[in-house]
């Protein structure tokens, strides 16, 4: 069912990571509230295809966000077509994982270069075309303060991810640019079950998942839809003194732990 509460009437988003899993959750429920979005992503039929399933409020747009030509393009579109921007959700991230003694040298700098250097791209070429009020919502993780086994340098990418927003939201300081990391706890999506079982094997992967759940205070893992709500309230006037912080939304399993 469409939602009638469009807090972001009118307001214009660029999501990164958005052709599947939560990014596709949070590009599909800012249209909902009313933006009008850019999906953006590395391959240009799944691009295509979720702005389309999405609605007529999404635009699908082709873009690496490691490199700044591309989101340099991104940006350069969106102010061609509407001479602003008032929201931006660097969603898009990478889990390449593996425990001590298996980490090469690829597979750190693809994640640092996804995961840190592609929010920079993202957000920093994106701030000559944010209004006052604007909303930068980074995508971090629960795994910034707990990295599950085998997940060390993709905690370490989130947790560089918060304090890249602990120093700008100085830098922007009198631009009425807010600027929060959103942390999702477990959230069911394919990528989520691809990580775990490169991580720790198909077997222990599924045990995982089922133990997160039962060790959540929630009782269960999150959905993308969930996250893109948490979103929407983050980049909304509701959120107009929300600024600099992390939001945990894992069902309580940081305060569990």
């Amino acid at each position: 069912m469409e939602s009638t509460n469009h807090v972001l009437k009118g307001k214009v988003a660029v999501v990164t990571g958005a052709a599947s899993g939560i990014g596709y959750g949070i590009a599909d429920e800012l249209v909902r509230q009313g933006a009008f979005v850019y999906v953006v992503d590395l391959r240009k039929t799944q691009v295509d295809e979720a702005a389309a399933a999405i609605g007529p409020n999404a635009l699908g747009f082709v873009a690496d966000v490691t490199k700044l030509s591309d989101m340099d393009a991104l940006y350069a579109e969106v102010k061609s077509r509407h001479g602003r921007l008032d929201a931006v959700i660097a969603n898009a991230g990478i889990g390449d994982h593996g425990p001590l003694g298996t980490i090469t040298e690829e597979q750190f700098d693809r994640t640092f270069g996804v995961n840190v250097k592609g929010v920079l791209f993202t957000v920093q070429p994106a701030l000559p075309l944010m209004t006052r009020g604007g909303s930068v919502v980074i995508i971090g993780s629960t795994a910034s303060e707990v990295p599950p086994p085998g997940m060390s340098i993709y905690g370490a990418s989130k947790a560089a991810v918060r304090n890249l927003v602990r120093s700008w939201v100085f830098d922007v300081k009198g631009s009425g640019i807010r600027m929060n990391v959103l942390s999702p706890g477990t959230v069911d999506t394919p990528s989520l079950r691809t990580a775990l079982t490169k991580a720790l094997g198909a077997e222990r992967a599924a045990v995982a998942v089922g133990a997160i759940a039962e060790r959540s205070p929630s009782g269960r893992i999150g959905t993308p839809r969930e996250i893109g709500s948490v979103t929407a309230f983050l980049c909304s006037d509701a959120a107009s003194y929300v600024n600099g912080v992390e939001l945990f939304a894992d069902g309580g399993l940081i305060a569990a732990v």
